[in-house]
């Protein structure tokens, strides 16, 4: 039965609005990528990452909206058994997996585009194109495991605590945190933690780089084609720090304020977490001149087919 307030009413149309802008952009990418799998037979590298990137923040979209709705609309839909558990699992594999496929997109800008006279580092750019297809496996089976260890987790929780109701917040029970929860939550950091230096440390070897080469182009007065490519990357690596760094901290926070069960502060930080991902995304398309040339296009071109009609 439906048991929403009004200010759930807003917070599910924020999230909602958020969401469904997150989705579209990123099923834009799929749809793109994938077309242009089908009419060329192949994918570069870039086109993999994007490709993975933008199914997994399509998927954390859905099940946290799914979740969202559900517990504002119909929150007694989440007492059936296992659909909590499901969201909770589908989430983490997907939320995980795109921090670790957007890592890796940071990476390959790096190691593609940085200049450094070191063979260890040339080693890496020569082999890089081969390293990107098990990279992307292995952040999905990563990925998955901490899904389902989430799964198991919450199923365990669950079924050992049967003060379960959902009232207001998706579930109130007498569950030991220090039991179910802590191990988990300290390798969920670790692993947010380590994915935002990799971040760092890219950001820093591009920046670095570009400083580099625009010095040696201003002591030999001479232009280079692989400026604008450091400036590009550069953008998309510096504006994607500044932005996983803010999700860091509001998924740090939220963690913390779960323990606390402060669903307020909770609730504050969502609106944030659900626009995170189609805005990143959206800069990566911006950012990518074949990825935007198709965005521009496709005002024109629905205009185009409704006039045909």
């Amino acid at each position: 039965q439906s048991n929403v307030t009004s200010s759930g009413a807003i917070i599910l149309a924020i999230i909602s609005l958020e969401a469904f802008a997150g989705m579209w952009i990123n099923a834009f990418i799929i749809c793109l990528l994938c077309t242009c799998w089908v009419k060329e037979k192949t994918l570069n590298s870039n086109e993999k990452i994007l490709l993975l990137l933008g199914c997994s923040r399509f998927c954390s979209l859905c099940s946290s909206w799914i979740y969202g709705f559900l517990s504002n609309i119909y929150p007694n839909c989440l007492l059936v058994y296992s659909i909590f558990q499901i969201l909770g699992g589908a989430y983490s594999f997907s939320n995980c997996s795109s921090l670790f496929v957007s890592a890796c997109l940071c990476g390959f800008y790096c190691i593609k585009i940085a200049n450094f006279r070191n063979s260890f580092f040339n080693y890496l750019k020569v082999k890089i194109d081969r390293m990107v297809p098990w990279l992307l496996l292995g952040s999905v089976i990563f990925s998955l495991i901490i899904g389902i260890l989430i799964y198991n987790t919450l199923d365990e929780a669950v079924c050992k605590n049967l003060n379960f109701t959902c009232q207001g917040s998706l579930w109130k029970a007498t569950i030991s945190l220090e039991e179910h929860f802590y191990a988990l939550f300290f390798v969920t950091g670790v692993l947010y933690t380590t994915s935002l230096m990799a971040v760092i440390f890219s950001a820093v070897f591009l920046l670095f780089s570009l400083w580099r080469h625009k010095h040696k182009m201003q002591t030999n007065s001479m232009n280079s084609p692989s400026m604008e490519a450091h400036i590009r990357a550069m953008k998309s690596v510096l504006s994607f720090l500044v932005m996983y760094s803010i999700n860091f901290v509001c998924l740090v926070l939220t963690i913390t304020y779960i323990m606390m069960n402060e669903n307020n502060m909770i609730v504050l930080i969502s609106i944030y977490l659900y626009a995170y991902p189609g805005i990143h995304s959206l800069i990566l398309i911006l950012s990518n001149p074949k990825l935007e040339k198709k965005l521009l296009r496709f005002p024109s071109c629905m205009k185009y087919k409704i006039c045909m009609r």
